[in-house]
């Protein structure tokens, strides 16, 4: 009986995938094309997406040891040959510059100097063993290491046309950017093991989170209107041109910036948040590194004795109020429910709601050294891209919001339930995203294998789709060249799990995706409009001899 029942569940999904291609062709004789036949069984199958966004880590920094992968290894487990880090001046670098720094953050029971971290080979290296001489220590994935840039033009200053030799040069922090981890230990690799792993997956913008976070929901840049007459002041970057008057992506150094990186790191006139005027050819600016959300919770504080919910629009940081399209107002539009959840959501909104000149506990709330914890979860507001848009305005709209931005609890609780709604984003709090400089890899590793293994036992898991990514590489090099798209990106490569009962488990997915492939995936499966950015990508990409991004359904048999 379990196997008949099986089998006709199975037919009748054919059968209503078939009536759904059928309509998709308005029944008009014609036999549906291999694509429509594909949406139709995605649209039939497909009922929940669940993305989870993961911090700060380049495909080889993670998976570049993961067999079946384009990483770092050849099939004997021989290091391949890249191309070498060159200096600033473009000459091969003899060895990689120290950490400047040192390689671990502050307040670690294992710890490798600057003076330690010297001397090693240009080459990538293993971040658990390459000190052991220097330092007398293994450092494993319950190691808080440094951070490093991860800013819009350094991310493209390090690609460097592709070639990915500029990594050392133009980081911050020297040599770690080479450093990889045996990740093969860890829950995410098993379910990269026994699921899909796709190893052509892209970081969708250049440089850093608060950028890729709203992509993520927009395909977009967000924009500062007259940024360089703004009261607020906010930071404009200062880059060159070239002979014809182009805007390039290379900063402007300052005449003090050490020449070679050797020597020290990179200073520049001014690394920026904001894009010089017309950088996009449409004479605008566009907010690309860290901006603050204008509604609490938010890293700015409140007026003094104004509206305790809003941020203070006089700092250099906070974001004026975004209006462009979301992948939530297409949702909507078809009425397909969505949620964004956040982990200790509910704690950082009573956080920033708090008097200005109290001290915040939760908001960029590090211990002591700057490192999260369980006591100090180090609640990052800029990774929460919806607080940004006028429709979460917390006094204009506060039931919408209330229904849409929820804490990782809500999560948990519909999980069980069987009430996810039919798009649901998780984005875990510092503690958990494994972000270097204040998280490790192990303790975001369990957090988020525990939550699939929620998902799992959700009565809802049987029609879901799992996607497990990074927003962007950290600053850590990865020695696949992104393709050629727009101005915004992509950038550089990084890992993504996708966990299904329709999943092509064992196997890797060569196809090349980036980030806002999910929304792509959404797009198909719910029927929703295209976003502006999504069309615009994909034109890109063909424009410039590649093509159009994949929509993750290569990793599922539907």
């Amino acid at each position: 009986m379990p196997i008949c029942r099986v089998a006709l569940t199975r037919s009748v999904f054919v059968l209503t995938a078939i009536a759904a291609a059928c309509s998709l062709t308005a029944c008009g004789g014609s036999d549906p094309s291999p694509a429509e036949q594909l949406t139709a069984s995605l649209q039939t199958n497909v009922k929940n997406v669940v993305v989870i966004y993961a911090e700060n880590r380049s495909f080889d920094n993670l998976f570049g040891n993961f067999s079946g992968a384009n990483g770092l290894f050849d099939s004997t487990g021989k290091l391949k040959t890249f191309a070498l880090q060159k200096d600033r001046n473009g000459a091969v670098l003899s060895a990689l510059p120290p950490t400047w720094g040192g390689v671990t953050a502050a307040g670690q029971t294992k710890v490798v100097t600057q003076a330690q971290s010297m001397n090693l080979a240009n080459a990538p290296f293993n971040i658990a063993t390459a000190f052991q001489t220097s330092a007398g220590v293994t450092l494993d994935t319950t190691t808080v290491t440094r951070d490093m840039y991860h800013r819009f033009f350094e991310n493209q200053m390090q690609i460097n046309g592709g070639a990915n030799d500029g990594f050392a040069a133009w980081a911050d922090s020297g040599g770690l950017v080479m450093g990889y981890f045996d990740y093969s230990a860890s829950g995410l690799y098993k379910l990269a093991k026994d699921y899909v792993l796709a190893d052509n997956f892209f970081q969708a913008a250049y440089g850093g989170s608060f950028l890729n976070h709203q992509y993520l929901i927009c395909a977009c840049a967000p924009e500062y209107p007259s940024a360089d007459t703004a009261t607020a002041k906010p930071t404009i970057a200062s880059v060159n041109k070239d002979a014809q008057g182009n805007f390039t992506y290379n900063l402007t150094t300052a005449a003090a910036s050490p020449a070679s990186a050797m020597d020290g790191k990179p200073t520049f006139v001014l690394s920026g948040n904001i894009t010089p005027q017309n950088y996009a050819d449409d004479n605008k600016f566009y907010a690309i590194n860290t901006m603050q959300p204008p509604y609490q919770p938010s890293g700015n504080t409140p007026v003094a004795s104004g509206d305790l919910k809003l941020t203070d629009p006089s700092k250099a940081t906070t974001l004026p109020v975004q209006t462009a399209t979301t992948i939530g107002d297409l949702l909507d539009k078809k009425n397909v429910g969505w949620k964004w959840y956040a982990g200790a959501w509910t704690a950082a909104t009573t956080d920033g709601q708090q008097d200005p000149s109290a001290k915040r506990t939760v908001i960029y709330a590090g211990d002591s050294n700057g490192v999260a914890s369980t006591t100090a979860v180090d609640f990052q507001p800029h990774h929460q891209p919806f607080n940004y848009f006028a429709k979460f305005d917390p006094n204009a709209n506060a039931a919408y919001r209330a229904a849409h931005l929820q804490d990782y609890n809500d999560l948990v609780k519909d999980a069980a339930a069987g009430t996810l709604p039919a798009v649901s984003f998780y984005k875990p709090e510092g503690v958990y995203n494994q972000h270097p400089g204040y998280a490790n890899l192990n303790d975001g590793d369990q957090k988020i294998t525990d939550l699939v293994a929620k998902l799992q036992a959700s009565p809802q898991y049987k029609n879901m789709v799992i996607v497990i990514t990074y927003d962007e590489n950290g600053g850590a090099w990865d020695h696949v060249t992104p393709p050629k798209g727009d101005w915004v990106g992509p950038g550089t490569r990084i890992p993504a799990i996708i966990i299904s009962p329709f999943a092509k488990k064992g196997t890797v997915d060569h196809t090349q995706y980036d980030t806002a492939s999910v929304l792509r995936l959404m797009t198909r499966t719910f029927g929703l409009d295209t976003l502006p950015g999504l069309k615009l990508r994909d034109d890109s990409l063909v424009k410039n001899g590649g093509k159009p991004m994949g929509d993750l359904t290569g990793a599922l048999n539907l």
